[in-house]
């Protein structure tokens, strides 16, 4: 739309980052170029923006935008400026050399969580039929995996059960292991309506973060006995008689050795275990048992952990077994962290899953997607590493090369050191991206793509809503689209015909067929509808459906049986207890100001004077003031950063924010185990002890274009810092 009198443009679009996906205009001058932005009246967030979405368009125009491929033939080496035409060639004769050297599966893939469904759909085809590799996983598997595999087990679809507007309807509102108010600042509007209305408000989090503080009940517990505490409260919710027994009987399987599992957590036990009060466990039990309609988020802090599956099980079987199910106010959720974590997922770019959700190990499920691709079944690779055992490929030698796009893993994955081994392990990496991150600063290619508002595509936010992201602006001359990279390449590597597509509407197409007919259907879903709707939530299976806000409305799940299949969980001492050398307990998460890695956010001076640098936040039993130099020290590195001192958090635990590079990254610290099941790392939870130091590591500042020439900033230098991943 165009305002009278001026030439600006408005465009309806929505924000790059986490997956609430608020609605928001970009504003554009005369001459085609993003100046603002302003919030939409969208029925996400009704005018409401944190300050990475005010502050999201300030990544279109900024200095450090890489606008030419950067190409070197070893690392010892500066990058040079490159044509497309040279970086392009030099890339598809290095993936045909690996390949042919060491086979198909010496080449590895990794997409960001923040690709447009579109492109998460054509990374993944493009890992399996133009390189024919089963090693391609997006790094929605360092956060939302865990939840991903608990709905799938339980529920038979992986996706929250209701739409955020639900918590307006509920009597009881339970958040677990989530800052909602701190990095879900516009979902605090349905926690306040429902709050207004009258509902009692549990969260469950190690920390006093800002809306524990506001919580009728906040369970402080000790990290890492998520499972314990969620199965002592179904024993309460059971002894008490609070269970819904006329829907477990009618609805579920696996009730009666969920029930014999909880028996065995009586609220003594989980206080011990959980190290708070017995009271507090009745009193949760009671409270979420007798509410009329309950509904429970939760965020990382439960997927974060070698056991964040059963975490997730736990409180699925918490709802379910309450009858919490399937209607307005009762349900069960996650906030997810990225902005399309989940529709990524769901089309194809993990290591287990096809689009559609399909299974890559079930025959009639590689069946349709060979048809729709014109491969061969047999020619589809099998099911390939995680992103985090995909390093350890790397190190081993067996991943040789590795394609990147949108994402930070040198920054992300967990225990540093041990990333760092990996991808200088490889003999060719190329990494896409907007910005020179820590990740394609280590790359022998980097190639400037388009940012989000330079394309269009749809995301799927954390309440399941499709959403239309268009396009405000075009890319800075040399700048290409992450699609046209992936068309370009497979052209090179002889599968051309397969990747004909002229930008994201095309494929858009093509992955709406190949969700046909799956619990992930968007085949009813168009760009046409999206813009006259704001949003359909998916499955939506024919263009005159209106889409599934709400699941199980019917009572039915969606297993073939049409049961829920609830899940019995054993709690776990995690693999890395507190001891007399590392007494402590280290937690990492998000800060509002920042995003990920930062790669982006913490270029932004607005956002960067919020949080400049990272601190460790301790308990002042431990006596010292805040601003002191700490250093923090786990089995695998130290990093001294100043103390935040604070009676919101627990005596016995260590918090350290995660978006900041080595030498003052929380992920020199972090173990590099993982869930079993998932793959999650457990980035929620290590054992650490805190001593003196003498000043805080420096803070590293976002990485310029290699010969560029960076703009005085006063807000980066020592111990401050202005940059994130687009995944």
């Amino acid at each position: 739309m165009t305002t009278p009198g001026t030439g600006e443009t408005r465009v309806p679009t929505h924000c790059g980052y986490c997956g609430v996906q608020c609605g928001l205009y970009l504003r554009v001058d005369r001459r085609g170029t993003v100046f603002g932005i302003e919030p939409r009246d969208h029925d996400i967030n009704r005018k409401r923006l944190c300050s990475k979405g005010i502050d999201a368009h300030q990544q279109l125009g900024h200095p450090d935008r890489l606008t030419t491929p950067l190409i070197r033939r070893t690392r010892s080496e500066p990058f040079r400026r490159a044509t497309w035409e040279e970086a392009l060639d030099h890339t598809a004769s290095e993936l045909r050399r690996i390949h042919t050297a060491h086979g198909p599966d010496a080449v590895g893939v990794l997409g960001g969580g923040s690709l447009t469904c579109e492109k998460a759909y054509l990374l993944g085809k493009f890992a399996r039929v133009a390189l024919r590799t089963r090693h391609v996983d997006g790094n929605g598997r360092l956060g939302s995996a865990a939840t991903s595999m608990a709905a799938d087990l339980a529920f038979g679809i992986d996706r929250a059960a209701n739409p955020f507007a639900d918590m307006l309807e509920s009597d009881c509102l339970l958040l677990a292991g989530s800052n909602t108010g701190e990095c879900f600042p516009v979902v605090m509007q349905y926690v306040w309506g429902a709050r207004d209305r009258g509902a009692t408000l549990i969260v469950v989090d190690p920390r006093e973060t800002a809306v524990a503080r506001t919580a009728d009940i906040h369970v402080a517990l000790r990290p890492g006995t998520d499972a314990a505490f969620f199965n002592s409260v179904l024993h309460v919710a059971v002894r008490d008689g609070l269970t819904d027994r006329a829907f477990l009987a009618a609805h579920t399987t696996g009730w009666e050795e969920v029930r014999k599992t909880a028996a065995a957590y009586p609220p003594e036990r989980a206080a011990v275990i959980c190290g708070i009060s017995v009271a507090q466990v009745e009193q949760v039990g009671r409270v979420f048992g007798r509410a009329r309609n309950a509904m429970a988020w939760h965020a990382r802090g439960l997927q974060h952990q070698t056991h964040g599956v059963g975490n997730c099980l736990s409180l699925i079987n918490l709802c379910v077994a309450t009858g919490n199910i399937g209607r307005p106010g009762a349900g069960y959720g996650t906030l997810a962290g990225q902005a399309n974590a989940s529709g990524g997922r769901e089309q194809g770019l993990h290591a287990d899953t096809l689009p559609g959700g399909r299974s890559v190990t079930d025959p009639e499920h590689r069946a349709q997607i060979a048809r729709l691709w014109g491969v061969d079944p047999s020619q589809l690779p099998s099911a390939g590493a995680s992103m985090a055992d995909m390093a350890r490929l790397m190190r081993r030698g067996e991943i040789r090369g590795l394609i990147g796009v949108a994402t930070n893993p040198l920054a992300s994955l967990p225990h540093r050191a041990s990333a760092k081994d990996a991808f200088d392990a490889l003999d060719f990496h190329v990494q896409c991206d907007v910005f020179l991150s820590e990740t394609a600063a280590d790359a022998h290619v980097v190639l400037p793509v388009a940012s989000w508002a330079e394309d269009e595509g749809v995301m799927a936010n954390a309440e399941a809503r499709v959403v239309k992201h268009n396009k405000a602006q075009n890319p800075p001359p040399g700048v290409r689209t992450d699609i046209w990279v992936l068309c370009q390449l497979a052209l090179r590597l002889g599968s051309g015909h397969a990747f004909a597509f002229a930008g994201a509407r095309e494929v858009f197409d093509e992955l709406r067929a190949a969700s046909a007919g799956t619990p992930y259907d968007c085949s009813g879903i168009t760009y046409e509808r999206l813009a006259e709707t704001g949003g359909i939530a998916w499955p939506c299976p024919s263009t005159d459906h209106p889409g599934t806000p709400r699941l199980f409305e019917d009572g039915r799940s969606h297993h073939p049986d049409g049961t829920f299949h609830l899940q019995p969980v054993e709690w776990h001492e995690p693999p890395e207890p507190s001891d007399e050398q590392y007494p402590l307990s280290l937690t990492t998460g998000r800060t509002g100001a920042h995003y990920l890695t930062g790669n982006h956010t913490r270029r932004f001076p607005g956002l960067t004077e919020q949080s400049p640098h990272p601190w460790a936040e301790l308990h002042p039993s431990h006596g010292y003031r805040t601003g002191d130099p700490v250093r923090v020290v786990t089995r695998r590195g130290t990093v001294v950063l100043p103390a935040v001192v604070t009676e919101a958090i627990r005596p016995d635990t260590v918090f350290v924010p995660n978006h900041w590079p080595f030498p003052a990254a929380a992920n020199a610290l972090t173990t590099g185990a993982w869930d079993p099941q998932s793959h999650v790392p457990a980035y929620k939870l290590c054992a650490c002890r805190i001593e003196r130091g003498e000043s805080a590591d420096e803070v590293p500042g976002p990485l310029p274009p290699p010969d560029a020439v960076r703009p005085a900033n006063p807000l980066v230098g020592p111990g401050n810092s202005t940059t994130d991943e687009r995944g």
